[in-house]
């Protein structure tokens, strides 16, 4: 009887962490001792070792990028290796997405996997269906895992414990590492101080940074700091505000949108951060714009902008004040206000309210940036919804008295045309607003609500002057949809046309015109007209509501194109209601 062909069979090993290593006989040896005499014991099936190692220590399941692994899928990419052999399953990957890569690679090259210590392999339908249960276990436990570290986290900041990262100007580590506390740096006190003072004195971060200048005033050199042309570092504007907001100065240590009491001595007392805090936000209302220029008018260009806003190629310019409505009044779940900003793209300028971190500090992927009619549209809808079922519900007034109720009514029907007419007229009313995930809270103003509908402030109903209703946000390509109160009809004129398009190309195609003639024709190119002219092929159902702007939220072009319906109709429905 002859021998059956030889399975070369490559030994893979794998440590998360460093410990150890150095020892004579370590965890990469025993596993790889294990997985050796395992292919031993299957010489009869023609099971061979390979002499070449690969193993990676103090590397992490998490991720594919290790130097071993890497060598490894290059061996079986060049078809020298028959089989893989591991431990543990988990020492090839902790992630059921890499896994499922992993196997169709080896499956293009005729390699299977093995597991030693779990005994299956992938060979078989049920060692695949066993692999991705205890894959998905795997994952399971390194995502508890790092909950458990961030939950861990935010337990310490609550105590006020330092949890690591580079110390603010002003502080140090603690000199012992058990201790997580900051410790005040005196020199680098004094300087702190001294900032605070400036702009206390100035109210203008751009003349706080060429005073820091001047006076010799320094980041911390760990810090990324803007260096001058004789290679001196000196405060950017985004590091003077990002310190001048840092409640670790007055004793407090943030946590996301929350601060706690610090075991660490403050370097400000209260009353200057509150005074520092009120010329911030200040500030933050003024208008931010020039004059029009006649001239660039004449041009065809908008209003002058601060020159010093639109050198940050990276960042939105900021719009006039004044331009904007709800300029000051709406704050994001952070507490920071929602500046007015504005893009400029093929010659349109694109207005919107961004969150005033994302333009004084960077990035944030917590920051928001929304269109601004949108969301002036959205906020005039909810607050119409609520005045006008307050008035038919008769709840407008503190005390219920049936004559003035039915006078209030009237006065908040009068109210409610007025703000139909008026697009902006009723920013006046609002005092401020709050936006989080999934909501919008807004508080009214009782003096102009009042005097809007001819009451006294102390005549309004509590629930009259504040109310939280739902916001929802939604991708449409590259912009955000914002969704408040009931939806109303919304045509996409982009998702109309295409659709268009689409049925025109269809009927083209049926009537014997090829898709390159068809190319040719419109100026398109085929792989541009293959992803859309699926759209002629959805249910006359779904076809009606996009007409009429029926159509779920999420659904448009860039979705279709990403996410291809399939050409069942009753499918399709059922696909697009989770939208």
């Amino acid at each position: 009887m002859s021998p059956g062909p030889t399975i070369r069979c490559a030994i893979y090993t794998r440590k998360s962490s460093e410990e150890g290593l150095d020892q004579a006989f370590n965890s990469l040896d025993a596993q790889r001792e294990a997985c050796a005499a395992f292919i031993a014991s299957q010489r009869h099936e023609g099971w061979t070792t390979v002499p070449e190692r690969f193993d990676d220590g103090g590397l992490s399941g998490g991720t594919l990028e290790r130097p071993a692994l890497q060598r490894l899928l290059a061996e079986i990419e060049a078809g020298r290796i028959g089989m893989v052999v591991v431990y543990k399953i988990d020492r090839l990957t902790r992630s059921l997405a890499d896994f499922v890569r992993l196997v169709e690679k080896l499956d293009a090259r005729g390699c299977s996997f093995v597991s030693v210590t779990q005994a299956f392999n992938t060979s078989s339908s049920m060692g695949r269906l066993t692999l991705n249960v205890l894959l998905s276990f795997a994952q399971f436990e390194r995502e508890v895992t790092a909950e458990r570290i961030r939950d861990k986290i935010a337990a310490s900041k609550a105590k006020g414990l330092w949890m690591g990262g580079p110390p603010p100007l002003g502080y140090d580590r603690h000199s012992d590492p058990q201790r997580r506390e900051l410790v005040v740096n005196e020199a680098e006190a004094m300087t702190v101080r001294q900032l605070f003072d400036l702009y206390l004195r100035h109210g203008n971060l751009r003349l706080v940074e060429d005073e820091a200048m001047r006076l010799g005033l320094r980041p911390k050199q760990m810090a990324r700091s803007v260096v001058t042309a004789s290679g001196e570092a000196r405060f950017s504007r985004g590091q003077l505000h990002y310190l001048l907001t840092n409640p670790v100065y007055i004793g407090r240590i943030r946590h996301k949108d929350r601060s706690y009491a610090g075991q660490h001595a403050a370097i400000i007392d209260a009353q200057t951060w509150d005074a520092v805090q009120a010329k911030l936000i200040f500030a933050r209302a003024r208008p931010r714009c020039r004059t029009m220029d006649p001239v660039a008018t004449a041009s065809g260009v908008g209003p002058g902008i601060d020159l010093q806003t639109s050198a940050a190629s990276q960042r939105p310019a900021v719009s006039s004040s004044a331009a904007r409505p709800l300029t000051g009044k709406l704050r994001d779940e952070a507490g920071d206000p929602l500046t007015p900003t504005h893009a400029q793209r093929h010659g349109r300028r694109f207005a919107y309210y961004t969150s005033h971190r994302l333009i004084a500090g960077g990035t944030d992927p917590t920051g928001w940036r929304l269109p601004a009619p949108a969301l002036e549209t959205a906020v005039r809808s909810l607050l119409v919804g609520h005045l006008r079922k307050l008035a038919d519900q008769h709840r407008l007034l503190a005390a219920p008295d049936a004559q003035r109720a039915l006078l209030a009514a009237g006065s908040a029907r009068r109210l409610l045309q007025r703000l139909t007419e008026d697009a902006s007229a009723f920013a006046t009313l609002i005092l401020r607003g709050e936006l989080g995930r999934g909501t919008v809270k807004l508080s009214l103003d009782a003096r102009a609500l009042s005097a809007a509908l001819d009451l006294a402030p102390e005549d309004l109903a509590p629930d009259v002057l504040g109310f939280t209703a739902p916001l929802t946000l939604a991708r449409r390509g590259i912009e955000t949809r914002i969704v408040a109160g009931e939806a109303l009809p919304a045509p996409d004129a982009t998702l109309i046309r295409v659709l268009a398009e689409a049925r025109n190309w269809a009927k083209a195609l049926r009537e014997g015109v090829s898709l390159t003639e068809l190319a040719a024709r419109t100026g398109h190119s085929e792989p541009y007209m293959r992803t859309r002219i699926q759209l002629a092929f959805l249910s006359p159902r779904l076809q009606q509501a996009i007409l009429e702007g029926r159509q779920p939220p999420g659904l448009t072009v860039a979705y279709l194109v990403r996410e291809p319906l399939p050409l069942d109709w009753d499918e399709q429905q059922r696909r697009l209601a989770a939208l």
